[in-house]
């Protein structure tokens, strides 16, 4: 019987530990990467994925998402939709605090959405014609007024999308020029403290933040490191904890994974859901014949770029719409690796010959290497290619004037098509300067009404039916050549426990993160 007692005894304490070893710890500090170096910290001007994986600690939206993409509160507790879909009202959190001290209140939403962002986030302002007007009845509520149904609208208050940003420092100011850029002030789980240039960006703990208990870190070093080399020495040598998605090379992925007190995730990136195809320059010039972009499409071997170049972190992209995204349709035309096909494309077609100009993503070697493999995948069935070599700024400055033939990009679709996909093929947003609209030049007036058609609809069988028609029809044409639906580990040290606790990884869940006792 004392044995018994004692086996039970050890049991329970057994177990216990193990409990309280899941228990979220207080205290420490966490050292990740982040690269390039961001631009800026105040992320209603600027949105790039630096930017809003660092300012994402630091700036809140209303809401928040799971891996299902199902909204989540963050400043809004608590929200309502109207039965004809027209009026949605927030309710907001109670003792939310600016990092200044200064009390949150509905004013701010407000003044965020209704000034601030649609004078400068293009994304959201694109979104924002559906809504006629925001009002604030009291300190704690919210309510927007659409002109009509909107069918993503609850998608849009992703941290990156809407930022809410303190009326109290941005009313009446110069946006861009405002001092306080440099200094950001959000109501996030953690508050800025000190940039570094080329070094760190240094973050602390939020000690007035409105949910109990949290963040459970103290602080956070984002590491400045050049290059992918030195990132991945950087983890193997324990000066850093935290590799974000795309901190490395995909060749360096395996090995790092392999190490002990080593863990990895591929989730965070479902309302990303980021999306690799070459634009195919429809503007003038030799991809203006469909007959040559089939060809283009058919000579590629995406299973050799998944397998020997992503080592396996991505799948086939079966179209515009990725398979992470709503209302994906995986029954569309065939765009599969066909060499035999390609030549009788290339055969029908008007290519006489010429060198076409691809210009890759000066994003590291993986992108090099892939711009390599698919100049061979062309080559072999006799189209001509030069690389065309370029740094960030001169990719930028190529893709946004239309000086290529092809070009390689990956694109975030932001949960919803009307959030993150029609952009890229409406006729309606062709215009020089920017990299990330219409670059291609598609016009499809079909389209067009499509996509118009299904961004208004209430009922989720009808927007179903007319995004499945939608792609269809752009498949069949290929204004672009669709490559991967990529794939970015998150890779971590095991006693770094939960990074990635919503559909946007770790740009907002670092909140969640603690680090366990070694």
């Amino acid at each position: 019987m004392k044995a018994l007692i004692l086996l039970i005894t050890a049991t329970v304490i057994a177990i216990s530990s193990t409990v309280f070893a899941d228990e979220p710890v207080q205290g420490g500090t966490l050292n990740s990467v982040i690269q390039p170096e961001p631009p800026g910290l105040m992320l209603g001007l600027v949105q790039n994925g630096p930017t809003q994986m660092v300012a994402g600690q630091i700036y809140e939206s209303l809401l928040r998402y799971d891996h299902d993409l199902n909204p989540m509160p963050s400043l809004a507790k608590e929200w309502s939709k109207s039965k004809d879909g027209l009026t949605y009202t927030f309710t907001l959190q109670n003792d939310v605090l600016w990092h200044d001290g200064v009390p949150f209140t509905s004013a701010d939403v407000v003044f965020s959405v209704d000034e601030f962002l649609r004078e400068t986030h293009p994304r959201l302002r694109a979104s924002l014609v559906y809504v006629d007007k925001i009002t604030a009845p009291d300190d704690k509520t919210v309510v927007f007024q659409l002109k009509q149904p909107f069918g993503p609208f609850l998608g849009m208050f992703e941290t990156g999308t809407m930022p809410i940003i303190p009326k109290h420092i941005y009313d009446g100011t110069d946006y861009t020029s405002n001092p306080m850029n440099n200094t950001p002030i959000g109501t996030g789980p953690f508050k800025f403290s000190k940039w570094e240039r080329g070094s760190y960006i240094h973050l602390v703990r939020n000690e007035d933040y409105y949910v109990d208990g949290k963040p459970h870190l103290d602080e956070i070093y984002y590491q400045v490191i050049p290059d992918a080399a030195s990132r991945a020495i950087a983890f193997e040598t324990g000066k850093v904890d935290l590799l974000p998605g795309g901190s490395v090379e995909n060749f360096d992925i395996p090995r790092l994974i392999a190490m002990d007190n080593v863990c990895s995730t591929n989730a965070g990136w479902e309302f990303f859901g980021p999306h690799s195809w070459m634009w195919l320059n429809m503007h003038e010039g030799p991809m203006t014949d469909k007959n040559l972009r089939k060809a283009v499409m058919h000579a590629m071997d995406r299973e050799f770029a998944r397998d020997a170049l992503w080592n396996g972190n991505g799948d086939l992209a079966k179209g515009p719409i990725s398979s992470v995204t709503r209302f994906h349709e995986a029954d569309t035309p065939d765009i599969t690796f066909n060499p035999d096909k390609a030549r009788k494309y290339l055969a029908a077609s008007d290519y006489d010959g010429r060198t076409l100009r691809l210009l890759p993503l000066p994003y590291g070697e993986t992108w090099q290497r892939w711009a390599e493999a698919t100049r061979q995948n062309l080559s072999d069935i006799g189209i001509n290619v030069e690389i065309m070599a370029t740094d960030v700024a001169g990719w930028n400055q190529k893709v946004a004037n239309w000086d290529f033939d092809m070009a390689f990009t990956y694109l975030y679709q932001y949960g919803d098509p009307a959030l993150g996909v029609a952009r890229t093929f409406i006729s309606s947003n062709i215009a020089k300067g920017s990299p990330w609209n219409n670059v291609s030049g598609y016009i499809n007036e079909e389209v067009d009404a499509l996509f118009a058609e299904a961004a208004i609809q209430a009922d989720d069988t009808k927007r179903q039916e007319l995004y499945t028609r939608a792609q269809n029809v752009i498949v069949d044409d290929v204004p672009v050549a669709w490559m991967l639906e990529l794939k970015f580990p998150t890779i971590y040290r095991c006693n770094l426990k939960n990074p990635v606790s919503t559909a946007i990884g770790v740009n907002d869940g670092l909140r969640d993160a603690w680090l366990a006792k070694k």
